[in-house]
């Protein structure tokens, strides 16, 4: 390994996956960087410079890339092995703050852990049952058994119980699954960023149902249009629901309504903030009278938004004493519009939200949008995360999309654009 290698690429494996890659080889990839040779790499892992040299070899083989160049003044990783290493430290970092937590704060992941070990616990906690993670992974369930049991014994802790046919995973089960996750999604990064992805690489989006309406298909359609190579799979739930599989790493980001005070491990991107509109049916007794006062609109039923959205606390704001008659609770806005067509109810609604509906003549705006408060519609991300190219050119996108949108459009508001 001390010596240089004339080509900037090798042979790649048949086909890797996280799952594929060895704790042992990329602790030793960043052992190497860190000590800036193989020999002062080994002798801080304890290991001996073939059995280390041999590993890199080994990781190189797999992602068809040379990770570092002899140079007079050292070995340094290429631009492939500043990537990985990159995706790889960040990876480590998450599996063991993940594994100390439960083992203790000496535990060393990298020598202890494998990554059939983490497979198998992972598929069990989304399966929920030894037998149907064996069928999703192609395993018999003596190996899920075995692996699982293994992982357990090396923790010290156990993780899962059996309850019935499914399994139950402990408090420490779901907090080390999700360092896991968080882990495994950088080394599917750096396969992603390196082309090595055999599904393309996958965007996950949560999207609550400000933005589900227009703001996400837009970017996502502007995205496929470009032909970039990247997939989707897109979440939908309100922002208290999306944000635990956030943080579990099962989505990327969540497009929607910003939280109003900051959390620790999150950070956000404000998009644009746009106020609510009264909506009803086009056949509506209010459809074309000018703002009506609030007496006037306590005199009909209406359809509010489930406690946890903003609409609701802007229904509440505009109803803070006597309030009207609430015969349905709702966030689907195509229940809501079904409804509204075929009653006098009224509801609350972002624009973009009823965009289709008005403009093809189903529903109707009543008096202008609503004045004070507007919620500011942005994405929510991890702390942690480091996008990859394709995920952040869909950022760029969701920037371009909602620039006709809002308070502070640049174009008409898409309510009043001959869009469809």
């Amino acid at each position: 390994m001390d010596q240089p290698k004339s080509s900037r690429s090798v042979g790649r494996d048949a086909m890797t996956t996280a799952f594929h890659l060895n704790l042992r080889h990329l602790r030793g990839l960043i052992a190497v960087h860190e000590h800036g040779s193989i020999s002062a790499a080994a002798i801080a892992l304890s290991i001996s410079q073939p059995a280390l040299t041999q590993g890199i070899l080994k990781l190189e083989g797999q992602l068809g890339e040379v990770l570092f160049e002899r140079r007079s003044d050292g070995i340094d990783p290429t631009p492939a092995g500043r990537l990985v290493l990159e995706r790889a430290t960040a990876s480590m970092q998450h599996l063991t703050a993940g594994s100390r937590l439960i083992a203790g704060t000496t535990f060393e992941p990298d020598r202890r852990l494998t990554m059939t070990q983490l497979r198998a616990f992972l598929g069990l906690f989304k399966a929920g049952s030894f037998t149907a993670t064996a069928t999703d992974l192609g395993l018999s369930q003596a190996a899920v058994h075995r692996a699982v049991r293994e992982l357990e014994e090396a923790l010290g802790k156990r993780l899962v119980e059996r309850r019935g046919r499914g399994v139950h995973m402990s408090f420490g089960g779901r907090r080390f699954a999700r360092s896991c996750w968080l882990a495994v999604k950088e080394l599917q990064a750096a396969l992603s960023e390196l082309g090595l992805d055999p599904h393309s690489p996958t965007i996950s989006i949560g999207t609550t149902p400000l933005a589900r309406a227009f703001l996400v298909p837009e970017a996502m359609s502007m995205m496929v249009a470009e032909r970039f190579p990247a997939s989707f799979r897109v979440l939908e739930g309100n922002w208290g629901e999306l944000v635990e599989s956030l943080r579990d790493g099962v989505i990327d980001l969540i497009v929607g309504e910003l939280p109003v005070e900051g959390i620790s491990d999150l950070r956000s991107m404000p998009l644009y903030t746009e106020a609510p509109i009264i909506v009803a049916g086009h056949q509506h007794a209010l459809v074309g009278r000018d703002n009506p006062g609030n007496a006037t609109l306590g005199e009909y039923p209406w359809i509010i938004a489930p406690e946890t959205s903003p609409l609701r606390a802007e229904w509440e704001r505009l109803f803070p004493i006597d309030r009207p008659q609430v015969p349905v609770e709702c966030g689907s806005i195509m229940i809501i519009g079904r409804l509204l067509t075929s009653s006098d109810m009224l509801t609350l609604a972002m624009p973009d939200q009823v965009a289709l509906q008005i403009r093809s003549g189903l529903l109707a705006r009543i008096g202008e949008p609503l004045a004070g408060s507007m919620p500011t519609i942005g994405t929510t991300m991890r702390q942690s995360w480091r996008p990859t190219s394709g995920q952040s050119r869909f950022l760029e996108l969701l920037r371009e999309a909602s620039a006709g949108l809002g308070a502070t459009a640049s174009r008409k508001p898409l309510i009043e654009a001959p869009w469809i």
